[in-house]
């Protein structure tokens, strides 16, 4: 019983730790890294901004941690009012948000690691436009479009079971949109979605306290 009625707290906690990690890393990548083609590589040999890109794609594995447990407590908190469909869109696109964001830093990583390699090579080169390329797909194209779908799904869900309060998940079907449809062309709009979590996992903390910290249809009773 003790272990089912952290469960709530824990979603919030992993979500807000989620939240605040992946803001930080997009901020510090979007503040080093060029959007101009011709200027990309120009933070690899700036210190000051390589090390920023550095610490920003060694955070992402800790904030990519922190959402896996976001997910699955918060599939436990659903409990028998899971649905089966959105409970499947939810799970499979929240992984694959996950599998794309570190996908997209392990080659931003091995950018990194080339550059030490060979730096009068690594940012001219073939294999660098590729890298570059690549990363930024897998980014801005398909995680965040992923992370559009694990929203609607979610808000979804939350409209079925007010896991959450109501405008939360309107907020996110319309911060979902957005993302679809301009993922990759308007700037820090990636942001929005780390946001909402932290938006939600406020919100799953808050009512938590209120509850005492038991789930709706559980006890206090020492013999439940």
């Amino acid at each position: 019983m003790r272990n089912r009625l952290r469960t709530p707290r824990s979603a919030a906690i992993a979500g807000i730790l989620f939240s605040l990690l992946l803001m930080i890393s997009i901020v510090l990548l979007k503040l080093s890294i060029a959007s101009n083609a011709a200027d990309a590589g120009k933070w690899l040999v700036e210190g000051g901004h390589r090390i920023s890109v550095t610490i920003a794609v060694n955070l992402i594995p800790f904030a990519g941690i922190a959402f896996l447990w976001f997910i699955g407590v918060v599939r436990d908190r659903l409990g028998e009012r899971e649905d089966r469909f959105f409970s499947t869109v939810f799970l499979g696109s929240g992984l694959l948000f996950i599998a794309m964001l570190f996908a997209s830093t392990a080659v931003a990583i091995g950018l990194i690691a080339s550059f030490h390699a060979a730096p009068e090579k690594a940012v001219d080169s073939e294999i660098w436009t590729l890298g570059r390329n690549t990363t930024f797909a897998l980014l801005n194209v398909f995680a965040m479009r992923m992370s559009a779908v694990f929203m609607i799904s979610t808000s979804a869900i939350a409209l079925r079971t007010r896991v959450i309060n109501r405008w939360l998940a309107y907020a996110g079907l319309a911060i979902a949109l957005a993302l679809l449809v301009n993922a990759n062309f308007v700037t820090y709009i990636s942001l929005l979605f780390p946001l909402w979590i932290l938006v939600v996992s406020v919100d799953i903390l808050v009512k938590n306290l209120k509850e005492g910290g038991v789930q709706p249809g559980t006890s206090n009773d020492s013999g439940s």
